[in-house]
């Protein structure tokens, strides 16, 4: 399956015009592009993927601001498969989802964000 079709076979998935994915942030871009990665180095299948984001996406929520966006369950989705995988296990994920968010909390607005070690 190429990574075109696979596109087109994942739930809801913003694409433009010519079939590729919008993002509304650059996070958004980085969380796609390692998923893509984890499945190009074999880590799962693309129906894996589809399978672990379809459940994700289907707790919808009530729509208000605390509804999470379609690319905040995708990163719920990763984390997810990533867990379910042995890859990385779910303290280190809090953690490093921690450390973005204080790192995009002190980061002043149009500035790259950048996790210090």
């Amino acid at each position: 399956m190429t990574l075109h079709d696979a596109l087109k076979s994942t739930p809801r998935l913003p694409l433009d015009e010519d079939g590729g994915p919008v993002f509304e942030a650059p996070w958004q871009a980085r969380v796609f592009a390692m998923t893509v990665q984890a499945h190009e180095s074999g880590m799962f299948e693309w129906t894996e993927w589809a399978e672990a984001l379809g459940k994700e996406l289907a707790k919808d929520g009530d729509g208000s601001v605390e509804t999470p966006g379609y690319y905040d369950r995708w990163l719920n989705a990763f984390e997810t498969i990533l867990r379910s995988k042995g890859v990385a296990g779910a303290g280190q994920l809090r953690e490093l989802r921690q450390a973005w968010d204080a790192a995009a909390r002190a980061t002043p607005h149009g500035e790259p964000i950048e996790l210090k070690r």
